[in-house]
């Protein structure tokens, strides 16, 4: 009873906060989509550039979003020996290890809870908080930034030539290499992804950084550094530490009313030994495709989150993304094409991987409310470059469409086929040798 009293009042206490961040709420449509841009409209890369709002006290906007799967899918593989199942000690047993017999049923609901808030004139602050996520069940805060687009606060006008096309832009988030990381799903997030799963090289980490921007007429520029690391400690450790840095430029058009024209090119230079190797495994919310190619011997639940994914795991690495997009009335392009290089171990040679992915989107509909579409997607390369060592290579294509129920309630229908190349490379007993997951993917979202 005692325990009950307690969790019935700490709920109190947070509805009762709840209501007070809506009663600060700024009400009008403007604000709102100024705070949460990509929640209020499809295709928004980073923030537009605009005129801040005049700010007359601090305003709070309580946004989140909810996602949910029906998964059917089947998998297989060509690896005839996967060892055998391990007892509880680890031990070998005399049974066959074996692939995982899939069902079809719904997984694990995930959920957001996102706060920005005005602070001053062009100042806003942004904060995301996983509340329930493949990874972890509980509660678990993504990150967050303050963006700076005037410096009225430090003296009226102060700067106001030079930051009409400036901005800075400070926090522990996601860093801004690439375009990809703007279409993604994140967590429950999904709304701005027209696909149910990620790119199978999904680059995306949340690291301490620092950002600053240029916007002229329709040209981007922007340079950023980060500590290189997903979790943070004041401990050096026995290896090299060093910062990374990144940096991106583009060119984005409303060519006319029916064309719009992008492109963009990103950079990543890693630096450290056990920093920056996170950007393609930082994901701490976890992949769509649960459980795929797993066997007896695999933990479930929340372990293995990245199923369907892949991380090359190199370091002291470089790496390049360009991103063509274009939209043509309801046609639209989205293009990436990615390679990276860095070092497996201290001792080998340097490895790379090439990513390259095309989607193709036809949106229909009064509102272009609905939409069907394709996605391919391809990962290739060595983890060192020379002769001894095998190739790796997954293919994956996705078909699908959505609704917009309203511009905040999105349901889609995704087929999707990925396999892997059959090499040892993989593994002697491991089931990504020859492997393959096909089938039908559901997902209902909201964002707001």
């Amino acid at each position: 009873m005692k325990t009950m009293l307690m969790r019935a009042s700490m709920l109190a206490v947070m509805f009762s906060g709840v209501n007070l961040m809506f009663a600060q709420e700024d009400a009008t449509t403007s604000m709102r989509d100024y705070m949460a841009p990509e929640k209020a409209n499809r295709n928004v890369f980073e923030d537009p550039k605009v005129a801040s709002p005049e700010y007359d006290g601090v305003k709070v906007v309580v946004g989140g979003d909810f996602a949910l799967q029906f998964q059917g899918l089947d998998h297989w593989t060509e690896n005839k020996n996967l060892g055998f199942v391990k007892d509880a000690n680890g031990n070998n047993t005399t049974t066959p290890n074996y692939l995982y017999n899939m069902g079809n049923d719904f997984n694990l609901p995930t959920a957001n809870l996102d706060i920005n808030a005005y602070l001053a004139k062009g100042v806003k602050m942004h904060l995301r908080t996983y509340l329930s996520a493949r990874h972890h069940n509980e509660a678990w805060v993504k990150g967050g930034y303050i963006q700076i687009d005037d410096l009225d606060f430090i003296k009226p006008g102060f700067l106001g030539e030079i930051m009409k096309y400036a901005r800075v832009k400070v926090g522990m988030d996601e860093i801004n290499y690439g375009d990809s990381h703007f279409r993604r799903t994140d967590n429950a997030e999904a709304i701005n992804n027209p696909f149910v799963g990620n790119y199978i090289m999904d680059s995306f980490t949340t690291e301490p950084f620092g950002e600053v921007y240029g916007f002229y007429k329709n040209f981007i520029a922007m340079v950023g550094v980060s500590n290189g690391k997903l979790n943070q400690t004041p401990i050096k450790g026995t290896s090299w530490n060093s910062p990374s840095v990144y940096a991106k430029i583009g060119w984005d058009k409303q060519i006319n009313p029916d064309l719009r024209v992008r492109l963009t090119g990103s950079f990543m230079q890693t630096n450290g030994w056990n920093t920056g190797s996170y950007l393609y495994g930082g994901d701490r919310a976890g992949s769509r495709y649960y459980y795929v190619l797993l066997t007896a011997n695999d933990l479930t639940g929340t372990n293995n989150p990245s199923t369907g994914g892949f991380n090359p795991g190199l370091r002291k690495m470089q790496a390049f993304q360009i991103n063509p997009f274009i939209k043509y009335q309801g046609l639209e392009f989205f293009g990436i094409y990615e390679y990276v290089t860095g070092l497996k171990s201290l001792t080998a040679t340097r490895g790379n991987y090439t990513q390259l992915g095309a989607e193709l989107l036809y949106r229909f509909g009064g509102k272009e409310q609905f939409y069907v579409g394709g996605r391919y997607n391809n990962v290739s390369g060595k983890d060192n470059d020379d002769a001894a060592t095998l190739e790796r290579k997954i293919d994956r294509y996705q078909l699908g469409g959505g609704w917009f129920m309203t511009k905040n309630v999105l349901a889609k229908v995704e087929y999707v086929n990925q396999q892997y190349n059959d090499s040892k490379v993989w593994g002697a007993t491991s089931p990504l040798q020859g492997g393959k997951f096909n089938g039908l993917m559901l997902e209902a979202t909201i964002g707001f």
